[in-house]
């Protein structure tokens, strides 16, 4: 059989044998090594990533759990310094009530028949006082010392003399097994009050406490 080459050897393409389809495969495998390794990678890369943004999404709604719990413990322990604060004061209450209750009983007991009681109240004030140190007793340091004062007001009639009632009460006071240990002064002063639309002479007498360290 013949062939007529008509375009002289350029529309005609050349038999290849083994070697020429060898050749052709090792120059195509490169390309695709490639191409498959870059799909891998790629295919590799969009698992990782989103793997990756699984686990974003769970820390933050971790994180946001986590902020919850914080601001449910922050405002259980506002109520819980609310509470300690509403217990203290109950507490000193408490206690200033127990400190007086023997020292009125004692007042009642001291006071006079003739006497009129028409103010009593009590007021806390404080000093500086230099105490030694804790760890420390040859240091001295300054603290502040409370100082409490009964402040009593007695009336009676200008007809009637109280000065001498006002002077026993005040010696009995002075000398009272409970409260001559506990008093540092007694101050009295005399004035003129108004009674029931009358003029009434009026004593202020002040106990001072000695201060508590």
């Amino acid at each position: 059989m013949f062939t007529v080459d008509l375009l002289k050897g350029k529309g005609i393409p050349v038999k290849k044998g083994p070697e020429g389809i060898i050749i052709a495969a090792v120059a195509l495998t490169p390309p695709l090594i490639i191409t498959i390794v870059m799909l891998g990678f790629y295919l590799h890369t969009r698992i990782i990533t989103s793997i990756q943004k699984n686990r974003i999404v769970t820390f933050e709604n971790k994180i946001q759990e986590l902020s919850d719990v914080a601001e449910m413990q922050k405002s259980l322990e506002e109520k819980k310094n609310v509470i300690n604060s509403c217990l203290s004061e109950v507490a000193s209450s408490l206690g200033r009530y127990e400190q007086w209750s023997p020292i009125l009983i004692a007042l009642v007991e001291n006071m006079p028949d003739s006497m009129i009681l028409t103010k009593l109240e009590a007021t806390y004030s404080s000093v500086k006082r230099k105490v030694p140190k804790k760890d420390e007793p040859g240091t001295t340091v300054e603290i502040s010392v409370p100082i409490r004062t009964l402040q009593m007001k007695v009336s009676g009639t200008p007809q009637l003399n109280y000065d001498t009632a006002v002077r026993d009460f005040k010696n009995r006071l002075s000398s009272s097994s409970l409260l001559a240990p506990m008093l540092e002064d007694i101050r009295v002063s005399q004035g003129i009050d108004s009674l029931q639309g009358q003029d009434v002479v009026s004593y202020e007498i002040d106990c001072i406490f000695k201060p508590q360290l």
